[in-house]
């Protein structure tokens, strides 16, 4: 479905449901009076007592304690929904190999390393084709949880004097995008909607976050036009800041109490899903790796086949009928800081519609896990993106990644 097509669906489906809405209640209003001038009157207190009844309080806004899933808005596309249609496959896929290598010699130390991978559990636009891996560890092993919260390698060496690891994974992509007139998917597991819509250790739920969220969405009562009011506020509100380490340290409670929005993708985005899930809408951030050129902007994807540094933070949502619906403001500020463009550049106004709704598949899906605890680790971290080395008990995390004695590669290839 094409961008515009997708605006113009959401403008009427909004419209719509405003008419809806608000012609039961007129017809509503006349059938009132007509039937008071008919029947003789009653007690105050009785038609009082009788509305309490017939009319159940509801909340006239959802928040992360009362949710979207809970309490869909009447008239809205939570409970006005297209008709369900069978999910079409993508008939373009592409297919990448990614080796992963490591090689250190430190004598007399120990190492550990921790490795993000793309997703074991296939999707409509991603499908994990296997490993094979060569190397001299002394224990390996890999990590998945059933939810998706983690997907990772483990390896250590009791001595690292001469530690090497090669791992090769094949992974193959198709564009991801969202149509509004089609619903297709059975609803998420409830646990881990509700689990989208609780506070992590940098991404808040309430407070700020809900102050903003509802300052943003006004009097909006349609769930697409809402997201997509907090996605514009986000696009048009953060600032890119290329000169942070890795995806930034995604600190959204930095940025509420500062006032100062933006960062890199981990910030820009969890800011998304922190204002999305103060109002009930369940969301989160995806974790990935770039692994090949753009189409739409050279900056939005790789330049060469080296993807050692090529970590990047995705975000999603959910909507009742539809499932989980791909975003990404942070690539719309990304390509603005890179390309230069103005704010008034057509086409950064075109990037800001496609990604609303798109994933441009050069990126693969490892996780989406917050506030995890790595295998032989004892505390947590608030998200796990980017590789792990420990080397005698220290992770090197103040290092710079090009100066890790870990290389990423990425290329296309043919099946």
């Amino acid at each position: 479905m094409k961008r515009r097509d997708f605006l113009a669906a959401s403008a009427l489906l909004s419209l719509f449901a405003g008419e809806a809405a608000a012609a039961p209640q007129k017809k509503a209003s006349t059938t009132k009076k007509k039937t008071t001038a008919a029947k003789p009157k009653r007690s105050t207190s009785t038609r009082s007592s009788r509305n309490a009844v017939q009319q159940p309080s509801r909340p006239p806004v959802h928040s992360a304690a009362t949710p979207l899933i809970d309490h869909p808005p009447e008239g809205t596309s939570a409970s006005r929904l297209p008709p369900v249609r069978a999910p079409e496959l993508p008939s373009e896929w592409r297919t990448y190999e990614i080796v992963t290598t490591l090689t250190l010699k430190a004598a007399g130390q120990s190492l550990r390393f921790w490795l993000p991978l793309p997703a074991s559990q296939d999707s409509l636009y991603q499908r994990n084709l296997g490993y094979s891996w060569q190397g001299n560890p002394d224990n390996a092993s890999i990590v998945r949880r059933p939810d998706g919260q983690l997907e990772a390698l483990h390896c250590e060496w009791r001595d690292a004097a001469s530690a090497s690891l090669r791992l090769v994974t094949h992974v193959s992509t198709a564009d991801r995008h969202f149509d509004i007139t089609r619903r297709s998917v059975a609803p998420d597991r409830d646990d881990i909607l509700r689990h989208n819509l609780q506070a992590s250790t940098l991404i808040p739920n309430d407070g700020l976050a809900k102050q903003l969220g509802e300052r943003i969405v006004g009097r909006i009562k349609d769930p697409v036009a809402q997201v997509k009011a907090i996605y514009d506020w986000i696009c048009d509100n953060t600032i890119y800041d290329p000169s942070l380490p890795g995806c930034g340290n995604g600190n959204v409670h930095k940025q509420l109490i500062s006032g100062q929005y933006g960062g890199r993708s981990a910030d820009i985005n969890g800011l998304f899903v922190a204002i999305c899930r103060s109002i009930g809408i369940p969301a989160r951030c995806v974790y990935g790796l770039r692994i090949a050129p753009s189409r739409l902007f050279r900056s939005l994807g790789l330049r060469s086949n080296d993807a050692t540094q090529a970590q990047h933070v995705r975000a999603e949502f959910y909507l009742p009928g539809y499932g989980w619906i791909p975003a990404d403001p942070s690539d719309v500020r990304r390509a603005a800081s890179y390309e230069l463009l103005q704010e008034q550049d057509s086409r950064l106004a075109s990037l800001k519609r496609v990604l609303f709704g798109v994933w441009e598949m050069n990126w693969v899906a490892c996780h989406v896990g917050n506030d995890l605890e790595l295998p032989g680790q004892s505390g947590r971290r608030p998200f796990f993106v980017i590789p792990e080395i420990e080397i005698n008990g220290k992770i090197q995390e103040e290092r710079h990644p090009a100066q890790m004695p870990y290389a990423i590669s990425a290329r296309q290839i043919e099946l």
